[in-house]
């Protein structure tokens, strides 16, 4: 027969993966009800066909004939060990939980997410409806072989005729058939499946009962033509019965033409012939929605049928090592039929081998389908495939699959695809071995398989097995693929898909975080990789949103965590108000774009919760080193929910995770005049507080006066003109000379310069103001400054003013910072200097970038305004009582002066060496 001599077998396509099944709630389409295939019929049997396909009956010559019998058994080991790989990764996630329609596809998208396995579930189809193709193609190949017009075997009846039109039509009208037996369900596909497997047993049978029962003969081969299209003289090969000679001629290898195709064969193109051949693993897996216990029947009907496959191959093997000589070995790949007892039963196991593969990847691709459409991971693309007959048959996806196996049928020979097609499989097993590699290293407590012949190293191992045959088998198609699975990837990702599937990405960030996190000593920190890691307390965000994204602004990469204070005492409440608060409060972060973390406490004061949040907030070496505060002053809060863009839109209530209005979650702001939940005496406590823990202190003044473009990811159109200034000075006790290049004043200069390094803030310019004492001669304090901003890497500009003459100047330095406000001077004194100081700053503010000494370059101030100014924040007094004088110095201080930043540092942040 000539069924051999197509091109398409070559790449051992015939046959490929059997069906996956639908899902829905309850697995199947139609509920449990749909659940009726037992073991042997919905997993065995399936996988054995595929597995065999018509590889069985036509390239087992093929194999033996160029690597000898040794290496063909080092091909076989080595392509079930692989196989046997993702078997076991099978096994084990089907035995973790109940597994629903989809097959492969479910496996993969419940475990490593929609965008991973949505992408492979698509290509798994498409290798699907390919594979009908070809098994349809080479079924007709294959009976015109004998029946065709044109065939030029040494046998036929040659009835029917050929060509593109008559091998068009042949294979329409066996998809017909196919899809027919589809179309009525898995029922019908089962019993179909059962027939052509006892069709197939009985024609293995009969060939093997020939190795034994028939006698030496010698068989005509095919003839070859000649030099200038002249015929050769018959060639015949040697059918020699059970040799001892035979079999030593067959051990080693005796690689040559292939005669089907003139290509000269080595080892990795017969073993990629056969290993083409042998897949076929997940036809039982993927009939996992119509199986009455899948979690049961998929490990233990793969491992029955990968055992027998291999069984009956080994035996093939050795049976022609042991009979049939080189020569028709390598030249007559269809042996079978000319050394069986009855050909025409050689002639029905292929035929039904290539029927049956067709159904399975017909069936398989349309239960893919309907999983992938119920998923609803492509939108209205796959809409149609979502319907399902009464009793739960999903006959659309049938339909929809049909007609594109119709559409890949006019292509004709698909020599080229049929590589695409097994490199797809390959990266679907691939798929499942990293899923349960994934879920193994991600050590989740759910992950309880009750297979448990398997381990991280092995799936590793199966998905560097499976990539490397990818490339073994057509190097292009591999990376084709490959890139094909990141562009779907991109696209789900880009249009959203379910979070609700527990897949294993969240798994394995906490398992490495949490490695991570335990690596992160604290007692290897050093100043050079000091970092804010902010630690924000927010009231209302309504009246807090603009700092709340200055904040997000300020942290460089570090941790940043929102904090509120819920008043009220667990004991005298039926349950925890704080809990159901969080959603609220992750729904604020996600609208606000800021990269924070969320810790709410419930606490009888204020004061006490910040302080539990002080202490508790973050793990290990993340935890918060400076307080972040709005200030505390009479101005009326704004609802900035209603101005901001991010807020002011109504949500998108279709998007996945998308959360209802925040304004139905936060209550409206403070109304002017109405009591507040901190006093001024808790205000300023909680600051020494805060100082008291060796935490950095920023206070925040007039936020909601940044500039728009301040706010956004980019910078706005003049940020040009806009000045970041920093005041490192404490202007409540000024002196002369360099004290002011202290811990906190080098704090400062810090988290202005970090703040610079934001996007949105590179063209504002760094202006730093040195205060000269009365008796200070000008120029000499600078050339230190500059000195210093030289070794911390810091451009900026600077400026001296006089500052101190009448204010303090000659006042002998106190030992604590704190001590001005608590001196034995007035409150009528205090003010007044803070009033100075105050117009010293706003007159500062004012002037733009000049020629003098201060600034290095001439310049235009023409709308030029300051955007951010930094300012020292003195220590609080040591008296309780002086707080609420203390707190109203601050008031005059930065009254009308615009976004202020009150800082106060009290670790060392800079660091001059490499």
């Amino acid at each position: 027969m000539a069924s051999e001599n197509s091109p398409l077998l070559a790449y051992r396509l015939l046959g490929e993966e059997g069906a996956a099944l639908p899902a829905n709630g309850a697995g199947a389409p139609g509920g449990a009800s749909a659940r009726k295939l037992s073991t042997f019929l919905g997993v065995v049997v399936p996988t054995v066909l595929s597995m065999f396909s018509i590889v069985v009956f036509l390239r087992i010559g093929f194999v033996v004939g160029h690597a000898g019998l040794l290496q063909a058994l080092a091909m076989l080991l080595v392509a079930y060990f692989i196989l046997a790989l993702t078997v076991l990764s099978v096994c084990a996630i089907a035995t973790n939980g109940a597994v629903q329609g989809g097959g492969a596809y479910f496996m993969i998208s419940r475990t490593l997410g929609p965008e991973v396995g949505g992408s492979i579930g698509l290509m798994f189809y498409l290798a699907n409806v390919c594979g009908c193709a070809v098994s349809l193609l080479g079924l007709v190949e294959s009976v015109l072989d004998v029946f065709g017009a044109d065939a030029t075997g040494t046998s036929g009846l040659r009835v029917l005729p050929q060509g593109y039109g008559w091998n068009l039509l042949y294979g329409s009208l066996l998809l017909g058939l196919v899809g027919g037996v589809c179309t009525l369900g898995a029922g019908l596909y089962a019993r179909a499946s059962f027939l052509t497997f006892l069709l197939v047993s009985g024609s293995l049978a009969s060939v093997l009962i020939s190795f034994v029962a028939v006698g030496p003969r010698d068989i005509r081969l095919t003839p070859r033509p000649g030099p200038n299209g002249s015929s050769l003289p018959p060639r015949f090969g040697h059918f020699t019965g059970f040799n001892s000679n035979t079999l030593k001629d067959n051990l080693g290898a005796g690689y040559a033409e292939d005669y089907t195709t003139g290509a000269m064969m080595n080892f990795a193109s017969v073993f990629a012939v056969l290993f083409n051949g042998c897949t076929g693993i997940m036809a039982g897996a993927n009939m996992s929605g119509e199986l009455k216990d899948p979690s049961r029947a998929i490990p233990l009907g793969t491992i029955v049928a990968v055992a027998y496959t291999f069984f009956v191959y080994v035996l093939l093997f050795f049976l022609s090592s042991f009979t049939c000589g080189r020569t028709l070995l390598q030249e007559d790949y269809g042996f079978f039929r000319a050394i069986s007892l009855w050909p025409p039963l050689v002639l029905i196991g292929i035929y039904a081998t290539a029927l049956s593969a067709s159904m399975s990847s017909l069936i398989g691709a349309s239960r893919i389908l309907h999983a992938l459409a119920r998923d609803d991971l492509f939108g209205v693309i796959l809409a149609p495939a979502k319907v399902v007959s009464r009793g739960g048959n999903p006959w659309a996806a049938v339909l929809y699959s049909w007609g594109l196996v119709q559409l890949v049928l006019l292509a004709g020979k698909l020599n080229t695809l049929a590589a695409v097609v097994t490199v797809f499989y390959l990266v679907a097993y691939a798929a499942v071995d990293l899923s349960c590699l994934s879920l193994e290293w991600a050590s989740a407590p759910n992950f309880r398989p009750t297979f448990s012949l398997f381990s991280w190293h092995t799936c590793l191992l199966g998905v560097a097995s499976c990539l490397l045959m990818m490339f073994l088998i057509s190097p292009g198609a591999a990376g084709g693929s490959l890139l094909l699975m990141g562009l779907l990837a991109a696209l789900l990702t880009a249009r959203g898909g379910p979070s609700s599937w527990g897949y294993v990405s969240q798994a394995l960030l906490f398992h490495q975080v949490r490695k991570y996190l335990l690596r992160l000593d604290v007692r290897k920190d050093h100043v050079k990789f000091w970092r804010p890691q902010l630690l924000l307390l927010v009231g209302n965000p309504r009246g807090a949103l603009p700092l709340l994204r200055l904040a997000n602004q300020l942290k460089k990469g570090g941790l940043y965590v929102l904090g509120h204070v819920t008043l009220g005492d667990l004991d005298s409440l039926p349950s925890d108000p704080v809990q159901p608060q969080y959603g609220a409060w992750l729904s604020l972060v996600d609208r606000a774009q800021v990269k924070a973390f969320v810790d709410l406490t419930l606490s009888p004061s204020v004061r006490q919760g910040a302080q539990h949040l002080l202490r508790i907030s973050g793990l290990g070496g993340m935890k918060p080193n400076t307080l972040v505060l709005g200030f505390y002053d009479d101005t009326p809060p704004q609802d900035h929910f209603l101005t901001d863009p991010a807020f002011s839109e109504p949500a998108d209530s279709t998007r996945e995770g998308s959360s209802p209005a925040l304004s139905t979650l936060f209550p409206p702001p403070r109304a002017p005049g109405s009591p507040r939940a901190l006093s001024p005496q808790d205000y300023v406590a909680t600051v020494a507080d805060a100082l008291k823990m060796n935490k950095n202190v920023v206070l925040a003044r007039a936020s909601g006066a940044l500039p728009p473009e301040r706010l956004s990811r980019g910078s706005g159109g003049t940020s040009q003109l806009h000045h970041v200034d920093v005041w490192p000075l404490n202007l409540l006790r000024p002196r002369g000379g360099p004290g002011y290049v202290d811990v906190c004043g080098l704090f400062l200069l810090q988290m202005a310069t970090i703040l610079g390094m934001v996007p949105a803030w590179h063209s504002a310019r760094l202006r730093i103001f040195l205060c000269l004492g009365p008796r200070e001669a000008p120029g000499a304090a600078e050339g230190r400054l500059r000195a210093l901003l030289s070794q911390l890497r810091i451009r900026a500009e600077v400026q001296e003013v006089v500052w101190g003459e009448g204010a303090g100047a000659g006042e002998p330095e106190a030992e604590e910072e704190g001590d001005f406000v608590n001196s034995g001077r007035g409150d009528a004194e205090a003010e007044a200097l803070a009033r100075s100081a105050n117009a010293l700053v706003r007159a500062q503010q004012g002037r733009g970038t000049g020629g003098g000494p201060g600034g290095p370059e001439g310049g235009d101030a023409e709308g030029t305004t300051t955007a951010l100014t930094f300012l020292y924040l003195p220590r609080p007094p040591a008296d309780p009582a002086r707080y609420p004088r203390y707190l109203a110095l601050l008031e005059t201080l930065t009254r009308d002066l615009g976004p202020t930043l009150l800082v106060h540092g009290v670790t060392p942040v800079t660091c001059t060496d490499l």
